[in-house]
Protein backbone atom coordinates (compact mmCIF):
# COMPACT_ATOMS: atom_id res chain seq x y z
CA UNK A 1 0.00 0.00 0.00
CA UNK A 2 2.79 2.23 1.05
CA UNK A 3 4.77 1.81 -2.74
CA UNK A 4 1.65 2.73 -4.06
CA UNK A 5 1.13 5.81 -2.65
CA UNK A 6 4.79 6.34 -3.57
CA UNK A 7 4.49 5.83 -6.75
CA UNK A 8 1.68 7.83 -7.20
CA UNK A 9 2.53 11.16 -5.57
CA UNK A 10 5.73 12.96 -5.98
CA UNK A 11 6.88 14.79 -3.30
CA UNK A 12 9.02 18.40 -4.34
CA UNK A 13 10.92 19.47 -1.48
CA UNK A 14 12.44 22.78 -2.24
CA UNK A 15 14.81 24.29 0.10
CA UNK A 16 15.34 27.41 -1.73
CA UNK A 17 13.55 30.80 0.26
CA UNK A 18 12.61 32.09 -3.34
CA UNK A 19 11.09 29.48 -6.19
CA UNK A 20 12.54 30.39 -9.64
CA UNK A 21 11.69 28.92 -13.11
CA UNK A 22 15.28 26.72 -12.34
CA UNK A 23 13.88 24.94 -9.75
CA UNK A 24 10.24 24.43 -10.65
CA UNK A 25 11.59 22.94 -14.41
CA UNK A 26 14.53 20.40 -12.44
CA UNK A 27 11.30 19.42 -10.16
CA UNK A 28 8.81 18.66 -13.45
CA UNK A 29 11.58 16.87 -14.83
CA UNK A 30 12.37 14.76 -11.91
CA UNK A 31 8.95 13.95 -11.97
CA UNK A 32 8.88 12.60 -15.66
CA UNK A 33 12.14 10.70 -14.81
CA UNK A 34 10.24 8.85 -12.14
CA UNK A 35 6.83 8.43 -13.98
CA UNK A 36 8.69 6.90 -16.72
CA UNK A 37 11.04 4.79 -14.57
CA UNK A 38 7.38 3.17 -13.69
CA UNK A 39 6.02 2.62 -16.92
CA UNK A 40 8.99 0.91 -18.03
CA UNK A 41 8.95 -1.80 -14.85
CA UNK A 42 5.28 -1.79 -15.55
CA UNK A 43 6.03 -2.71 -19.14
CA UNK A 44 8.69 -5.03 -18.37
CA UNK A 45 6.49 -6.95 -15.83
CA UNK A 46 4.03 -7.50 -18.72
CA UNK A 47 6.65 -8.49 -21.56
CA UNK A 48 7.14 -11.35 -19.04
CA UNK A 49 3.72 -12.97 -19.09
CA UNK A 50 2.45 -14.88 -16.35
CA UNK A 51 3.80 -17.58 -14.68
CA UNK A 52 3.21 -20.47 -12.37
CA UNK A 53 -0.14 -22.83 -13.38
CA UNK A 54 -2.12 -21.20 -16.91
CA UNK A 55 -3.69 -22.78 -19.50
CA UNK A 56 -2.63 -24.84 -21.77
CA UNK A 57 -3.19 -22.15 -24.76
CA UNK A 58 -0.97 -19.14 -22.39
CA UNK A 59 1.39 -22.36 -22.28
CA UNK A 60 1.24 -23.08 -26.00
CA UNK A 61 1.91 -19.24 -25.86
CA UNK A 62 4.94 -18.91 -25.09
CA UNK A 63 6.51 -20.95 -28.29
CA UNK A 64 9.32 -22.90 -25.81
CA UNK A 65 7.76 -26.41 -26.76
CA UNK A 66 5.62 -28.37 -24.53
CA UNK A 67 5.99 -31.56 -22.69
CA UNK A 68 3.60 -33.95 -20.70
CA UNK A 69 3.30 -36.04 -17.89
CA UNK A 70 0.30 -38.43 -16.69
CA UNK A 71 -1.14 -37.67 -12.97
CA UNK A 72 -2.99 -39.96 -11.54
CA UNK A 73 -3.50 -38.27 -8.02
CA UNK A 74 -5.79 -36.45 -6.67
CA UNK A 75 -3.68 -34.52 -4.89
CA UNK A 76 -3.16 -32.14 -7.15
CA UNK A 77 -2.78 -29.30 -4.43
CA UNK A 78 0.88 -30.60 -3.55
CA UNK A 79 1.97 -30.85 -7.12
CA UNK A 80 1.22 -26.72 -7.38
CA UNK A 81 2.99 -26.47 -4.44
CA UNK A 82 5.90 -27.37 -5.15
CA UNK A 83 6.02 -26.58 -8.74
CA UNK A 84 5.60 -23.01 -7.68
CA UNK A 85 8.59 -23.37 -5.44
CA UNK A 86 10.80 -24.20 -8.38
CA UNK A 87 9.28 -21.84 -10.48
CA UNK A 88 8.05 -23.83 -13.19
CA UNK A 89 4.94 -22.88 -15.88
CA UNK A 90 2.60 -25.27 -15.78
CA UNK A 91 -0.99 -26.15 -17.47
CA UNK A 92 -3.53 -29.03 -15.48
CA UNK A 93 -6.13 -30.83 -17.47
CA UNK A 94 -8.50 -33.22 -16.20
CA UNK A 95 -9.66 -36.18 -17.65
CA UNK A 96 -13.46 -36.98 -16.59
CA UNK A 97 -14.22 -39.90 -18.30
CA UNK A 98 -11.95 -42.51 -16.14
CA UNK A 99 -12.82 -43.05 -12.22
CA UNK A 100 -10.68 -41.74 -11.10
CA UNK A 101 -10.15 -38.83 -12.86
CA UNK A 102 -6.26 -38.67 -14.43
CA UNK A 103 -5.09 -35.45 -14.49
CA UNK A 104 -2.07 -34.77 -17.67
CA UNK A 105 0.09 -31.63 -16.58
CA UNK A 106 1.71 -29.73 -19.53
CA UNK A 107 4.98 -28.10 -18.72
CA UNK A 108 7.43 -25.94 -20.72
CA UNK A 109 10.07 -28.31 -22.55
CA UNK A 110 13.02 -26.16 -20.91
CA UNK A 111 11.91 -26.99 -17.57
CA UNK A 112 12.31 -30.77 -17.76
CA UNK A 113 15.71 -30.57 -15.51
CA UNK A 114 13.47 -28.70 -13.04
CA UNK A 115 10.53 -31.01 -13.19
CA UNK A 116 12.86 -34.10 -12.70
CA UNK A 117 13.12 -32.01 -8.83
CA UNK A 118 9.52 -31.78 -8.43
CA UNK A 119 8.96 -34.71 -8.95
CA UNK A 120 10.82 -36.17 -6.28
CA UNK A 121 10.03 -33.65 -4.26
CA UNK A 122 6.42 -34.74 -4.90
CA UNK A 123 6.61 -38.25 -4.41
CA UNK A 124 8.91 -37.81 -0.90
CA UNK A 125 5.80 -35.67 0.00
CA UNK A 126 3.22 -38.38 -0.62
CA UNK A 127 5.47 -41.02 1.21
CA UNK A 128 5.67 -38.57 4.31
CA UNK A 129 1.68 -38.34 4.05
CA UNK A 130 1.29 -42.14 3.56
CA UNK A 131 3.79 -42.81 6.76
CA UNK A 132 2.15 -40.68 9.04
CA UNK A 133 -1.18 -42.15 10.74
CA UNK A 134 -4.56 -39.77 10.39
CA UNK A 135 -5.20 -37.46 12.88
CA UNK A 136 -8.43 -38.70 13.27
CA UNK A 137 -7.42 -42.17 13.83
CA UNK A 138 -5.32 -40.59 16.57
CA UNK A 139 -8.49 -38.77 18.18
CA UNK A 140 -10.52 -41.78 18.15
CA UNK A 141 -7.70 -43.57 20.36
CA UNK A 142 -7.30 -41.06 22.54
CA UNK A 143 -11.07 -40.85 23.52
CA UNK A 144 -10.89 -44.50 24.02
CA UNK A 145 -8.03 -44.61 26.17
CA UNK A 146 -9.93 -41.64 28.08
CA UNK A 147 -13.10 -43.35 28.61
CA UNK A 148 -11.20 -46.50 29.97
CA UNK A 149 -10.10 -44.27 32.85
CA UNK A 150 -12.32 -44.16 35.60
CA UNK A 151 -13.49 -41.39 36.77
CA UNK A 152 -13.07 -39.83 40.61
CA UNK A 153 -16.23 -39.45 42.11
CA UNK A 154 -16.03 -36.00 44.37
CA UNK A 155 -18.45 -35.07 47.15
CA UNK A 156 -18.89 -31.61 47.41
CA UNK A 157 -20.72 -30.81 50.62
CA UNK A 158 -20.44 -27.05 51.64
CA UNK A 159 -21.81 -26.10 55.44
CA UNK A 160 -23.11 -22.86 55.68
CA UNK A 161 -22.41 -20.85 59.36
CA UNK A 162 -24.82 -18.50 60.98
Amino acid sequence: MQEEIENRSVNLAVTTTRLSVHTILSGIKAYLNHRAKVKNQKLAKEAEGPHGRMTVKELIGKDQGVSSIPLDDSRIRDFEHVARKYGVDFAVTKDKSQTPPKYTIFFKAKDADALTAIVEDYTQKQLRHKERPSLLKQLTKLKAIVAAIPNKVRNKEQEHSL
